[in-house]
């Protein structure tokens, strides 16, 4: 039996090492496209800081992980798949041929249409190479514009001003990280930014990069420039799925899987960032560009794998957790709200808090926090748990902050 995995990131790694626990006697294939060892891109903001080297980023941090494993690993990019006669194609035109199939390339940067966006300076902060050329330029008194305000611009903005640099953020939206905070939240972890020195331009595009002399100058559609030594590009991710053209297998925002993890094609399976699997609170499929999911994707298709249809994938939970310049925010769920749901709002500008319960029916569905952390937790038991809160949830709706309490009264039958 040969197992081939692309996609060396945690989807795929674990699904390595969930075949070899599984499958003790097989062929397993980890193929990524970088020429580093499988790492992890959430570690990349340490590495700007200097708080890890490289081979802190690596997901497996024994030398001898993957030999030891028998796993083979091949850094190549696969160009074509052949789901007919079970054949893979790589960028050097050799072929591998393979019994089961992971599809684990995860999600590669957008590119906003913007004119100069290819300019030497101007970078993503995706892969180690980014982090390489932006801590050459991010040097201290350095002015560097961040485009994107989103998930992957906050993972990345405290450790760029740690660096002692002059940062301007530019976002589009009416707020940060649009797709995890509600305006009053969004515009609560502005206001942290700019008091610690961080220039926040919302509802402002950038029009144009041009080069300066040695620097480049940022032109913004409110007619206003910006010089810079540095520009990081942070609009979002796609699923990098360029490569299945032919293959005829069902993609929609991703490539779509069923309960299993497998696609529509016998013997392929999909996980993490690029796979569209069921999200647990909704029932619905969509993609989830988080690693805890990858993580989850990883384990249970590689147990499909090896027996078909062992192990259901109920749904994974869509969450985010910041830490920015030591404000935590996150969000759970729902928690934009459902239709006809009801909320309970904390808010205390003055001391940066922020909390914010949607239900449905007689359920949670989602949250989201800024400045909380105590039993913030037990957010993703009760939503995940889908268990009736009964009085709780009017406890809940005129004290938010009762959490603890309604997860034992509710989930564990305790209180």
């Amino acid at each position: 039996m040969h197992h081939i995995v692309i996609g060396a990131g945690p989807a795929g790694v674990t699904a390595c090492e969930t075949l070899r626990d599984l499958d003790p006697s097989a062929r397993i294939t980890l193929i990524g496209d970088e020429p580093e060892p499988p790492y992890s891109r959430m570690a990349i903001p340490y590495l700007l800081v200097e708080q890890i080297d490289e081979s802190g980023t690596y997901l497996r941090r024994s030398n001898d992980f993957y030999a030891r494993n028998r796993i083979d690993v091949m850094s190549m990019p696969v160009s074509s798949i052949n789901p007919a006669d079970k054949v893979i194609s790589l960028s050097t035109h050799d072929t591998l041929d393979y019994d089961r199939l992971l599809i684990a390339t995860g999600s590669t940067p957008v590119q906003p249409p913007i004119s100069g966006i290819n300019l030497p300076g101007v970078h993503n902060c995706w892969n180690l190479a980014d982090a390489r050329a932006i801590a050459t330029r991010a040097t201290p008194g350095t002015r560097v514009v961040l485009i994107g305000a989103g998930f992957i611009g906050c993972i990345i903005l405290e450790s760029l001003h740690k660096r002692g640099i002059e940062l301007t953020v530019v976002e589009r939206e009416d707020r940060m990280v649009p797709r995890m905070m509600d305006e009053a939240a969004g515009g609560l972890l502005k206001r942290w930014c700019e008091s610690k020195d961080i220039t926040i331009l919302t509802r402002t595009g950038v029009s144009g990069i041009e080069q300066e002399g040695a620097g480049l100058s940022v032109s913004l559609d409110n007619g206003d420039t910006l010089a810079a030594g540095l520009v990081i590009t942070a609009t979002g991710v796609q699923p990098n799925t360029g490569f299945l053209q032919g293959a005829d297998i069902d993609i929609d925002q991703g490539i779509l899987v069923d309960n299993y993890l497998e696609t529509s094609k016998a013997d392929i399976f999909a996980a993490g960032d690029v796979a569209q699997g069921r999200d647990h609170p909704t029932g619905g499929f969509v993609v989830q560009a988080i690693q805890p999911t990858a993580v989850e994707h990883g384990r249970i298709a590689a147990a499909n794998m090896v027996k078909a249809r062992s192990v259901v994938h109920r749904g994974s939970l869509n969450m985010n957790i910041l830490d920015t310049h030591g404000l935590i925010s996150s969000s759970f769920g729902q928690w934009m709200g459902v239709e006809g749901g009801d909320s309970a709002v904390l808010l205390d500008q003055d001391r940066y808090l922020y909390l914010n319960l949607q239900f449905g029916g007689d359920h949670l569905v989602g949250a989201s926090s800024i400045g909380y952390t105590q039993h913030i937790g037990v957010l993703r038991g009760l939503i995940c748990s889908r268990a009736p809160l009964g009085a709780w949830k009017q406890r809940l709706l005129d004290d938010p902050t009762r959490l603890m309490e309604a997860y034992l009264g509710s989930v564990q039958g305790l209180a």
